[in-house]
């Protein structure tokens, strides 16, 4: 791309660095994470702190990864005034990842970027005051806001039910508040593709006709204080590690679509999938939480127990994958149920043995 509009002194104009960042953005969306990272740099050169950020995050999550420099990257540019490398420093103190874990610091750093102009910073500071951000809001809000976030009660989690000894399977009901099932979805519109599934024939991940749902992956470069909460209550409500956790995903279903009868653990008599448990541990369970309730049909079915469940918004379910010996449960075989009428959100995430 040219860059021709450039001020006096034949430096950028901010509004082609700006649109450096955009295009750095839109090659890294479709997986140019070489041209995303020349954008970046080329805006980083000019001043850019987010772009900084940009390009710490992509060293971190993307190949060929440079993870100690990354998030040296991404320290500096909140340092530096960067309102976006503020948020994902945040997210990155609250979920102990590449700095040390740090609710209060992160907070913090989220106000912070809250201040610096970041308007996905503001949303989740008034998600999580549980307040409504004014048409003009005044420069002292952000600090209001965050002397109003009661983080022991965010990241308490209510007392599993158990629904099923064998297999093991828990309900548990207000998992989630109806406004935060809302931001997830709203979070995940953009991201929806095709839901995969692992081949066990490649090794990789594959479309299949058995699952015609749709999907919105989680990562790294997707910062947010509210989803490293719900992954800690997550972690804490299973009484699995945290580290285990993979990718957060946010599951949509149209009417018709479905994920066709399945297990989630990984066969370890499938050599890719015997290699896929050496690597990061069996995925030992399922964590899933209804983002809405608003469409008819569409339930968790447990086939051979004859046993569905369909959560009222913001309620969970979540059952083990391996038997209390740590083997894969048969009976654990499931099914995501098409919606008849209106369509499904759902957040699901699986857990591994190890990091």
């Amino acid at each position: 791309m040219d860059f021709v509009s450039r001020d006096g002194k034949g430096d950028l104009a901010c509004s082609d660095v700006e649109a450096l960042l955009l295009l750095g953005h839109e090659h890294a969306r479709a997986g140019r994470h070489t041209d995303a990272r020349n954008c970046y740099a080329q805006a980083m050169q000019h001043g850019h702190h987010d772009a900084q950020a940009a390009l710490g995050v992509s060293l971190v999550a993307h190949d060929p990864k440079s993870p100690q420099d990354g998030i040296r990257m991404i320290i500096d540019g909140s340092n530096n005034g960067g309102a976006e490398a503020a948020r994902q420093l945040a997210f990155m103190a609250a979920a102990g990842a590449g700095v040390p874990q740090d609710w209060h610091a992160a907070v913090n750093l989220l106000r912070r970027a809250a201040e610096l102009g970041s308007p996905a910073a503001r949303t989740e500071l008034a998600l999580l005051a549980d307040e409504t951000i004014p048409s003009s809001p005044p420069p002292t809000i952000w600090r209001e806001l965050q002397d109003r976030i009661d983080l022991t009660a965010h990241l308490r989690t209510p007392e599993p039910q158990k629904a099923f000894q064998v297999p093991r399977i828990f309900t548990i009901g207000e998992f989630i508040s109806p406004k935060i099932c809302d931001w997830l979805i709203e979070c995940a519109r953009p991201k929806i593709q095709p839901a995969k599934i692992f081949d066990s024939a490649t090794g990789q991940s594959g479309v299949d006709r058995g699952r015609s749902n749709s999907a919105a992956e989680f990562t790294f470069a997707d910062p947010g204080m509210i989803l490293a909460i719900l992954r800690a209550r997550i972690a804490h409500a299973t009484g699995l590690a945290i580290q285990g956790l993979e990718h957060t995903q946010v599951l949509h279903y149209a009417p018709g679509e479905e994920f066709a009868a399945h297990f989630d653990f990984l066969n370890p008599a499938v050599p890719s999938y015997a290699q896929e448990i050496a690597a990061r541990g069996q995925r030992l369970a399922t964590f899933l939480i209804y983002l809405n309730d608003d469409f008819d049909g569409a339930e968790t079915a447990f086939l051979d127990l004859d046993w569905k469940f369909k959560g009222s918004k913001g309620d969970a379910v979540f059952f083990w994958n391996v038997d209390t010996a740590g083997q894969p449960d048969r009976r654990t075989r499931h099914a995501g149920l098409p919606p008849r009428s209106g369509e499904k959100w759902l957040l699901s995430q699986w857990i591994r043995g190890r990091a």
